[in-house]
């Protein structure tokens, strides 16, 4: 019993440190190291540098030939830090809003029970990778030769969910989180004073436009059984009352679950732009970005993640009827390139992810750990 308390206590001592000593996307250079030394001197073979900043372990037990590969995202987000905790970041204006620094504690946690037990026959794989918050690091992984280099015959992670009961398992087969694409309008009309709008072509009154036609893309393009978010999270033009400004940007995230819909949109918005803009005697320029798919479990790895937290949980920390979330993961690249599944664990009642407030509870640290032992133990039987 004192063992297992004195487990727990280092994994929230070093999530703490984790948390204080904050990294964004492609500078984790510290937090690399601090988990490469940390799994070398358990016994794992540790690469880093992979897609940049990213560390790969591996550890065999036994004389299986099988192979399990577990993921955990390692960067923080350019938000300044609200909490007043006594272990709040330590770098202005970065901070640990999504747990990533909760996940990161989580597998090494399992990973150091692993390794002291060997209770398994086969490859572990870990990756540490970096830069999900900006959708680049499973990419740059993959195209690093992650899967060629640490062959593995299925993939998970994990993500802790606010809202969701403290400790409770969530699992979706097929798509369990949204596809995100991005994109920079530019409403080109012709400035003038306010006094003489007829004078003028008003990119303002255009944007106004257009945005309220964008609300048709998915009430009236979309099919009502399938789900599309169109988002316009940012205006700028003008700065003056009295002045019609020469254009307005405007600047929008799409995000669905199927590549049908996804490309309905990447069709219909741009379309849409040029035609309102057109029709007030303006010119919408467009530069509509993909950034990454939507995340689609793999229905028998899902379903066998999901038997692993009933038998070792039971049917009660299980969340019924878990439903998709439309945020958007980077992890939906591994998956397009192997089998796997990505599930959530509740965070209770806590702030939301990506807010200034937001804390990972602790207390999920030891069952989150807990279970990966057991995936990893089952799948390498």
């Amino acid at each position: 019993m004192r063992r297992q308390a004195a487990a727990r206590g280092r994994s929230i001592e070093l999530r703490h440190d984790l948390h204080r000593y904050t990294e964004l996307a492609f500078q984790e250079r510290r937090t690399s190291k601090i988990v490469a030394s940390l799994l070398s001197s358990w016994g794992y073979e540790a690469t880093t540098g992979v897609g940049g900043t990213g560390v790969v372990t591996t550890l065999r037990g036994g004389d299986g030939g099988r192979r399990i590969g577990i993921r955990a995202d390692m960067d923080a987000l350019p938000i300044e830090e609200a909490t007043d905790l006594p272990y709040a970041s330590d770098n202005p204006g970065v901070m640990h809003a999504c747990g990533h620094d909760g996940h990161m504690s989580i597998l090494l946690s399992a990973a150091r029970y692993l390794a002291e037990t060997k209770y398994f026959s086969g490859v572990l794989t870990l990756i540490f990778q970096p830069a999900e918050e900006i959708g680049a690091g499973a990419r740059k992984m993959i195209s690093d030769g992650l899967f060629e280099r640490f062959p593995v015959d299925a993939v998970f992670g994990l993500h802790n969910w606010p809202g969701v009961p403290l400790g409770q398992f969530g699992f979706v087969a097929d798509a369990a989180m949204a596809s995100v694409d991005q994109a920079v309008i530019r409403m080109v009309g012709k400035g003038g004073h306010g006094a003489e709008p007829h004078k003028a072509v008003d990119p303002v009154l255009t944007s106004a436009a257009f945005i309220t036609a964008l609300q048709s893309v998915v009430a009236r393009n979309v099919d009502p059984q399938d789900m599309a978010v169109v988002t316009v999270g940012s205006i700028h033009g003008g700065s003056a009352s009295n002045v019609i400004p020469e254009s307005v940007e405007l600047k929008l995230t799409m995000r669905a679950f199927s590549e049908t819909v996804r490309q309905q949109l990447q069709e219909r918005i741009p379309a849409l732009a040029r035609a309102q803009a057109n029709s007030f005697g303006a010119r919408a320029d467009v530069n509509y970005r993909l950034g990454f798919p939507a995340l689609i479990n793999h229905r028998n790895e899902t379903a066998f993640a999901r038997s692993v937290a009933l038998e070792t949980f039971g049917e009660g920390r299980i969340v019924q009827d878990f439903r998709p979330r439309t945020a958007s993961e980077d992890f939906a690249f591994m998956l397009q390139a192997q089998p796997g599944s990505y599930l959530f664990v509740g965070n209770g009642d806590s702030a939301p992810l990506h807010s200034a407030h937001y804390d990972f509870d602790d207390t999920i640290i030891a069952p989150a750990a807990r279970y990966w032992v057991r995936l990893v133990e089952t799948f390498l039987s």
